[in-house]
């Protein structure tokens, strides 16, 4: 099986030549810290087996959070924290999304057009939400950032997990009217389109935008994603999934990449076949500008509103869920499964003796 590391290894030469300056910094941080992950350049330890006495390197992950070999304790962690936060409520999952005639504008504006996705989609929820004839209270979010399609291309959206109901001016907890959705759709997106383009306004964007824009309907969906718990861990592979992962890559021949997607609404697997660099321009147009939070918490879901997380929890008699996760340090022997300890440790840009 081929690998983005492989890729990126073989192909990193040539795509600096071609991109040359028009590389970000965190581009070129991304490309060395696939290629780097888990091999003598970042160190790691030997493990020896006191059972067989058999030895294994162990190499360090990089830790990029575009790396599709890192992430997955980091997910186990997340999961245990908010299942023992959230409320055990049914809950919705919100997508809000942008006409592609945005695309060119955010991609060539990240930090501030992202952080205007998130700031336009949740004062729209807060708003409608707080609609008596709606809600009549403050709901609870939390928010995630993604701006890829299934085929890599570029898709800048916005999922919300949100429990079905908030807190009013009172204290008490209020229900959500509707089963199949926590708020009229039409009437978010309509606020959303409003939000966003007043802050376009603001950046000094606006004039840059096709006209048709702004009579399209834009795109917000709602659907029941189950209890709070479950519906974290359904979410937990939205927060640290990564545009591809290593599996989905099938091939690398002749200078081009073939990888698989599943195409919205489709049940069959499809596959895409793209020149390598091409592939590689994809792929790093969706690595995120350094220090922006992709992940983001609002209404009594912030981390400062434990109070009335709490008061949620005794009005509606909800149980307390305490759990935690330990990431295992230990590692067992490929050959006699004993467990391993450690015998020494590898500093960075030294590998094991050939």
């Amino acid at each position: 099986m081929i690998e983005m590391a492989e890729i990126f290894r073989q192909y990193k030469e040539e795509y600096l030549r071609k991109y040359g300056d028009r590389i970000l910094p965190s581009h070129r941080k991304t490309i060395n810290d696939i290629i780097n992950c888990r091999t003598p350049v970042l160190g790691g330890n030997l493990y020896t087996c006191d059972s067989c006495g058999k030895s294994h390197y162990s190499y360090h992950s990089c830790g990029n959070r575009h790396c599709p070999k890192c992430g997955s304790d980091s997910a186990t962690q997340w999961v245990a924290k908010q299942s023992s936060r959230i409320p055990a409520v049914p809950c919705f999952l919100l997508t809000f999304t942008v006409p592609h005639e945005l695309n060119k504008i955010i991609r060539s504006n990240q930090k501030d057009c992202y952080g205007l996705l998130f700031k336009s989609s949740s004062r729209s929820i807060k708003k409608l939400a707080s609609d008596p004839r709606h809600l009549g209270a403050q709901p609870g979010m939390l928010g995630v950032l993604h701006t890829w399609g299934r085929n890599l291309s570029y898709h800048p959206h916005i999922h919300y997990l949100i429990p079905s109901g908030g807190i009013n001016k009172q204290g008490k907890w209020c229900w959500t009217p509707y089963k199949d959705f926590f708020l009229p759709v039409r009437a978010l997106s309509r606020i959303f389109r409003a939000k966003f383009r007043d802050g376009l306004k603001e950046l000094n964007l606006y004039n840059s935008v096709p006209a048709e824009v702004w009579k399209k309907e834009w795109v917000v969906h709602s659907e029941p994603v189950g209890h709070g718990p479950e519906a974290i861990k359904y979410l937990s592979k939205y927060i640290y999934r990564i545009a591809i992962t290593n599996s989905r890559i099938l091939s690398l021949k002749n200078g081009r990449v073939t990888f698989s997607y599943k195409p919205v609404d489709a049940e069959d697997w499809r596959t895409m076949t793209l020149p390598v660099l091409v592939f590689m321009a994809r792929f790093l147009q969706h690595v995120l500008p350094k220090g922006f939070s992709k992940v983001r918490y609002y209404g009594f879901l912030h981390q400062r509103c434990s109070n009335k997380l709490k008061s949620i929890t005794i009005q509606l008699k909800l149980p307390t869920i305490k759990l935690s996760v330990e990431i295992s340090k230990s590692f067992c022997c490929p050959d006699c499964g004993k467990e391993m300890s450690i015998s020494s440790v590898l500093h960075r840009l030294r590998g094991p003796p050939c």
